[in-house]
């Protein structure tokens, strides 16, 4: 009895945890002031860098390098990259994940055990491998297959279910996940498991589950108008009962170079006072981790 009143407490823990962060991530306006805590520039070659987790003092981050671009229906050549790095921006560790023309990681997600990743051709339309990866050691185990491309992932750890973005987030897929932790319909069409996307104003880049049914996705958008373009970044923060956005902000912060901060990897967390928010918007030499905070009212 005693063990399943713990196990009780920590599950009414986690789930109020994951509430506090989704109700400061609701106070979030167009006009919230951010202030920038600190900007790390990364000690090694990044790519271009495409979902961010924090585990503990580390950070991990997926990566594309890219060998050959695609062009002319081809898929090009490259590799696929996991980092392990720690707050300084110092590398730590590293794996390679994909196969074949199969070598673009996009965004990830951490449940609490592993990590997400999922491993496509760099075209739409395409084909992916879904990865989890263990981060204390970077041993990546293969979980399944599918016919689509697919960009981002999250396990929404209180349905027990994964949940994938295509090319641009046009279009959702949804997985259901065994008690051995097995998916028992990745067989299925992509035609059979499509979920379309209601929002437009923002593709999405990388994607995490808060909890409660409830993920945060960040990305960008560029309008281009008389031949001058204007990009445009933001969270949205989506519910995985009906698949709709239950509040969407503009994050306007622009990096050095002018790209808007939620242009790549994100990572989110809720702090005393408001919310902490980890940044790494450029490629390569310019790759630099931006933490910002905004103070919010209980």
């Amino acid at each position: 009895m005693r063990y399943f009143l713990l196990a009780t407490l920590l599950i009414v823990h986690s789930l109020t945890q994951a509430q506090t962060l989704i109700d400061k991530i609701k106070q979030l306006r167009y006009d919230t002031q951010w202030q920038q805590v600190a900007a790390i520039p990364l000690q090694f070659p990044t790519y271009h860098p495409q979902g961010m987790v924090r585990i503990g003092k580390f950070f991990y981050m997926s990566s594309v390098e890219v060998i050959k671009p695609p062009k002319n229906g081809e898929t090009g050549e490259g590799i696929g990259h996991l980092f392990k790095m720690d707050s300084t921006g110092k590398l730590l560790a590293q794996t390679t994940l994909g196969e074949g023309s199969m070598y673009h990681p996009g965004g990830i997600d951490y449940d609490g055990k592993h990590i997400w990743v999922p491993v496509a051709e760099y075209r739409p339309n395409s084909q992916a491998i879904i990865y989890k990866v263990d981060p204390a050691n970077m041993l990546s185990t293969e979980v399944f297959r599918f016919k689509e491309h697919i960009g981002g992932i999250v396990h929404n750890t209180d349905a027990h279910t994964l949940f994938g973005i295509s090319w641009g987030s046009r279009n959702f897929y949804q997985w259901k996940l065994t008690s051995k932790g097995q998916v028992s319909n990745a067989s299925a069409s992509p035609q059979d498991l499509r979920i379309s996307n209601p929002s437009f104003y923002i593709d999405y880049q990388d994607c995490h589950y808060l909890g409660n049914h409830m993920m945060l996705c960040s990305g960008l958008q560029r309008y281009t108008h008389n031949n001058q373009t204007i990009r445009i970044g933001g969270f949205d923060l989506i519910s995985l009962k009906d698949y709709r956005p239950v509040h969407q902000v503009p994050i306007r912060l622009w990096s050095p170079t002018g790209l808007p901060m939620t242009s790549n990897p994100f990572w989110i967390e809720s702090t005393a006072d408001g919310i902490s928010t980890y940044f790494l918007p450029d490629d390569d030499k310019a790759s630099t981790l931006f933490i910002y905070k905004a103070v919010l009212k209980p």
